[in-house]
């Protein structure tokens, strides 16, 4: 017998580690790779070089990056440096009654041992501050001068909120912190400028209270100055004086002038100041705040007088000379609008029996309507627009709808035209333009007791209407006294809201012709900010000016109050075309806003009445198949919206307001605030309508459907439109019953009689 040999199992033998060397050579690396090389990703050729760096590498790293910053932070601040740098642009704006912007920069001044005694009242001065090698130049807002402080703050390098320690901040000052939230802020400086000093126990809360109410507003701020302190006043001109002022994002690439002389001869304004921003091109226009748009005739330089060594001044008075002229072919014109060609339209030529048939001027003239037969009916005369065929006209209507039922259709679903977006033709700049001034306020009217009681009712009736709109979107009753064909004509049926087939240039209005379309804004606009780059000519910042501008009306020279400032135009941006913009509500405003009210759009350098309407904001920019958007009828809050309105072109995203004037023309109503979305003639806003019905019998997918039309003809009319209902079945009308509206319809599924058709 052959004895067995026992075998362990191989799972019991021991295995030992395989020999790894930390440290291997690169010898023993490249014979192990034989030749192969590692495909490594993006990302791990990053970490493997950043790991394998060497700690003098990071050191010089940090070096090149620190230098890099400070050539920056140089290079922006060198415009200010010397004493023939420009001065800092300082707005003291006060948000409490209480508090006197003239004795606020009294205070700062004396920090820097200058007399005080040849500070103005009101205006703008220029203030030498030699500790700190540099000049600060004041700009003083009046309390309640709500648009002064908005131009104040557009031209501003630095923004000092004046507080009070015994007067809160009332709903004028948090409106306007809202608007220049809203608008964008420079650089903030924050302090506390009361008549009378602050208690020493009090004091501490005080101090944390506004610092607390400034950073909801302004969150960067860290501290709130109190000027009865003499080193707070020290430490507040030292954080005026020092440092870059933050840019806004708004002004990027555009030129601004703050004022410091206006002088007005024979339609000529010229305007004296410190070039800003970009360089200033003589071939651009430029727009001056509430007065509209205007071309540059030259540019003279306006250095100031040299200081002696003595450091008085001397009388060196330098020549000015010219700086720059308009180019005749490169000079942007003043033309903003189309002039329409009639004849550039099809022309149908008359057929010679129709040349025949036509009557003698000696029987019936051009105009005229022959009389009708007795016992017959007059013909009606309507008028429609220029080669719109008998189909296209049947959809107008004799009498003026009242739109305020007017809506939205599930059932016909209608797209109304571009005419809608504003309830006025385009007009000139010079009239949309708007007067913030009290004198150019609208005149008192006292309404006798009949109107005064019908506006009543109206202003009753408008939230009621906004309740119910919320409550039952797009949702109208079918009136009883006119047929439904008729009150609907302008409406169409869509079978798909988002890709049913529209004409976006469909029996457009004839003023629809004067605005100007892009065929790619976009592209326009970065070829627009390409050439201004490209021209390499233009007065370079920091340069004091005088810039002449022609045919200015001697009102502009009076503006008295007001910071004078002229912003630069880009090209194409005096052009009219359609204005869209994305707005939210202000949360703290509690009125209605509906489509075509009456507001004041504030954007970028620009402020003009409009009219807007509301449309819906696609999530993400889509646009669908066929552009087309939801009419909103109100602004609601928690929503985004997109207003649309006629108005010159605008560059880049610029932040907008929409404000309501009140009774009081300086403390308007912040309505909302948004963003400039793009100029797109070929956005349809529609309307849209749901007519609704009850199930009156039904019998599994059979109803009779009632109350949604109120005769047969109506029911025939309509009969080509799906069918929806609230639970979500889908139908058609079979046929009509009766004389008084009913109607038969099949869904796909069973339906409830708690269903709404």
């Amino acid at each position: 017998m052959v004895q067995a040999v026992h075998h362990h199992r191989p799972t019991l033998k021991q295995q030992n580690k395989p020999f790894k060397s930390k440290h291997a050579s690169k010898g023993s690396l490249k014979e192990a790779a034989k030749g192969r090389l590692a495909n490594t990703t993006p990302k791990q050729l990053s970490a493997t070089s950043t790991a394998s760096q060497l700690r003098q590498n990071r050191r010089n790293q940090l070096k090149q990056a620190q230098t890099h910053k400070r050539h920056a932070l140089v290079s922006a601040t060198r415009i200010f440096n010397g004493v023939d740098g420009a001065p800092r642009v300082v707005a003291i704006v006060p948000l409490t009654q209480d508090v006197d912007p003239r004795n606020t920069a009294v205070s700062l001044q004396e920090s820097l041992d200058v007399p005080t005694n040849d500070i103005p009242d009101s205006g703008i001065w220029r203030l030498s501050a030699d500790r700190f090698k540099t000049s600060l130049q004041f700009v003083t807002v009046p309390y309640n001068r709500f648009y002064s402080a908005l131009d104040a703050c557009k031209v501003a390098d630095y923004v000092v909120f004046a507080l009070s320690s015994e007067v809160e901040v009332g709903p004028w000052g948090d409106t306007l912190l809202r608007a220049l939230q809203a608008q964008g802020l420079p650089e903030v400086v924050t302090v506390v400028s009361s008549p009378s000093p602050m208690d020493t126990k009090s004091k501490p809360g005080i101090m944390k209270s506004l610092l607390s109410f400034i950073q909801y507003f302004v969150p960067s701020q860290t501290r709130v100055f109190d000027l009865h302190a003499s080193s707070d006043k020290l430490n507040a001109v030292r954080a005026l004086c020092e440092g870059k002022p933050e840019d806004v994002r708004w002004r990027e690439g555009r030129t601004h002038l703050l004022g410091e002389s206006v002088q007005w001869d024979d339609g000529t304004l010229s305007v004296t100041g410190v070039v800003r921003g970009a360089p200033l091109s003589a071939n651009r226009l430029v727009h001056l705040p509430n007065y509209g748009d205007f071309q540059i005739s030259k540019i003279m330089s306006a250095p100031l007088r040299k200081h002696s060594k003595g450091g008085h001044v001397g009388g060196m008075d330098v020549e000015p000379t010219l700086l720059a002229e308009p180019d005749e072919e490169s000079a942007d014109s003043l033309v903003s609008s189309n002039d329409p060609d009639d004849m550039a339209n099809e022309q149908t030529w008359p057929t010679e029996e129709e040349m025949r048939g036509a009557p003698g001027d000696s029987e019936i003239g051009d105009d005229a309507v022959p009389e009708a037969s007795k016992g017959t009916t007059p013909k009606a005369v309507k008028k429609i627009p220029k080669g719109m065929s008998e189909y296209q006209a049947s959809w107008i209507i004799d009498e003026t709808d009242d739109e305020e039922g007017e809506e939205s259709k599930e059932g016909p679903e209608e797209m109304e035209e571009e005419e809608e977006m504003v309830d006025m033709p385009i007009r000139d700049e010079d009239d949309t333009e708007m007067g913030t001034d009290g004198r150019r306020s609208v005149a008192f009217q006292d309404l006798d007791m009949e109107e005064e009681d019908k506006q009543l009712k109206t202003w009753r009736g408008r939230k009621r209407e906004e309740d119910d709109d919320l409550a039952f979107p797009d949702e109208i009753d079918t009136p009883m006294d006119v047929t439904a064909r008729t009150r609907f004509q302008r409406y169409r049926g869509l079978r798909s809201f988002r890709t049913s087939p529209w004409d976006p240039y469909e029996n457009l209005p004839r003023d629809y012709a004067r605005i100007f379309q892009f065929e790619d804004y976009k592209r326009t606009e970065r070829n627009v900010r390409r050439r201004a780059g490209e021209e390499g000519y233009g007065i370079e910042p920091g340069t004091r000016v005088t810039v002449y501008l022609k045919d200015v009306p001697q009102d502009a020279a009076q503006g008295h109050g007001y910071p004078f400032a002229i912003f630069s135009l880009l090209q194409h941006e005096h052009k009219k075309s359609v204005l869209n913009f994305t707005v939210q509500r202000n949360t703290e405003y509690d009125g209605s806003v509906r489509s075509k009210d009456p507001l004041i759009l504030c954007v970028g350098p620009r402020r003009f009445r409009v009219n807007p309407i509301y449309s819906q904001h696609t999530r993400g920019g889509g646009k669908g198949a066929n552009n087309t958007h939801k009419f909103e009828r109100y602004l609601r809050h928690g929503t985004t919206n997109v207003a649309t309105v006629y108005g010159p072109v605008v560059f880049g995203n610029q932040p907008c307001t929409l404000l309501r004037e009140t009774e009081n023309p300086q403390a308007p109503d912040l309505v909302a605030m948004g963003t400039f979305r793009d100029a797109a003639t070929t956005r349809i806003i529609a309307k849209r309508v749901v007519l609704s019905g009850h199930p009156f019998k039904v019998h599994r997918k059979t109803a009779t459907v009632r109350y949604m039309f109120f005769n047969s003809d109506d029911v025939n009319y309509f009969k080509p439109i799906q069918l929806h209902t609230k639970h979500g079945r889908s139908g058609h009308i079979k046929e009509s019953l009766g004389t008084h509206g009913y109607f038969k319809a099949h869904f796909d599924g069973p339906i409830s009689q708690m269903d709404t058709v």
